[in-house]
């Protein structure tokens, strides 16, 4: 069985092992091409690649996590990160082209599964999912059981308004969270804190260019314990657990999980994030302790989900249960 995670810039797909998901076989990475025919192909080439690669004929199965708006029958109604994907047949599609069953999700979703099966959020029978990366994502679990909403286009915190008068979010609309508590919400404050001489270190990673610097700079330069980085850093975190704590005061969650690639900041982010977490949720001091965590599996959990997603069609535990 297949895991296949299509991102905005690449592809990574996994075959695992039938008796243990966690188990990769073989694991490969290909950029993702543009328009969706393209990307259909690519994906049932990359299947195909990846069960040569594990020794087998042919997969049983392929799990599909994609960033973008996934509905209940598969398709893919839009893609921010996947310019002119629209209204794509995706399940079908890939059904046809690798003659086997195909499951597909959100790509946040699909992290949220395999988190909440063999990650951070085992056990917990009320739990989010946030994923920090160019934008944000997230994958809902209420009462044990994946939440996707009325068609399964839930889930999509990143574009909660946080500030009507804030940037405009690629979305069409303005002061999106992920405007503020993404990689590139990130990038827009350590520019700003550049341009007004307050981040020095990340200008000199970026080359020495103020409108150069970027969210790795500045988490790069935080991590080495530069004071104007980690002041940036603190400014971020208060935006990102702005955002949590709406979820958590929404949905009664008893777990965040933070995951993307900026989770890789560790203490940096999580550490203000949970400070900050703790005045913005209401009623904080008069309800259970909500716990926020970092994500346990790194930036396969995409493709990990996925690969569960696939071992739920061909065998015990089919469905969208998430434990």
């Amino acid at each position: 069985m297949a895991g296949i995670d299509i991102g905005g810039t690449k592809i990574l797909g996994r075959v695992a092992d039938p008796s243990h998901s966690l188990d990769a076989l073989a694991t490969a990475r290909i950029d993702t091409p543009r328009g969706g025919e393209r990307i259909v192909a690519a994906v049932a080439d990359l299947a195909a690649h990846l069960a040569r690669l594990a020794g087998v004929e042919s997969v049983d199965a392929v799990g599909v996590g994609v960033a973008g708006l996934v509905d209940h029958a598969g398709v893919l109604r839009t893609a921010p990160n996947l310019p002119g994907v629209v209204e794509l047949e995706i399940r079908d599609a890939l059904a046809a082209a690798t003659g086997v069953a195909v499951a597909v999700e959100n790509d946040a979703t699909c992290a949220m599964v395999a988190e909440h099966r063999a990650g951070a959020a085992v056990g917990a029978r009320h739990a989010c999912l946030v994923t920090l990366g160019t934008g944000i994502g997230g994958g809902l679990v209420v009462d044990g059981r994946i939440v996707t909403g009325a068609t399964g286009l839930a889930g999509e915190p990143g574009h909660m308004v946080v500030d009507p008068t804030g940037p405009p979010c690629p979305c069409g609309r303005r002061g999106c969270w992920e405007r503020f508590a993404s990689g590139s919400g990130l990038g827009r404050l350590a520019r700003e804190a550049a341009e007004a001489g307050r981040a020095d270190r990340a200008v000199e990673l970026a080359g020495g260019e103020a409108e150069a610097v970027r969210g790795e700079h500045l988490t790069r330069a935080a991590l080495e314990g530069d004071p104007d980085a980690l002041e940036v850093m603190r400014d971020f975190a208060w935006w990102v657990a702005l955002g949590m704590a709406n979820l958590a005061t929404l949905l009664d969650t008893e777990i965040i999980v933070i995951g993307g690639g900026l989770a890789a900041a560790g203490p940096i982010l999580l550490d203000p994030a949970r400070e900050a977490f703790a005045g913005h949720l209401l009623g904080a001091s008069h309800r259970r302790p909500v716990s926020v965590v970092l994500a346990a599996l790194g930036p396969d959990a995409g493709a990990i989900g996925a690969t569960f997603l696939a071992a739920d069609l061909i065998g015990p535990g089919r469905g969208r249960r998430a434990s």
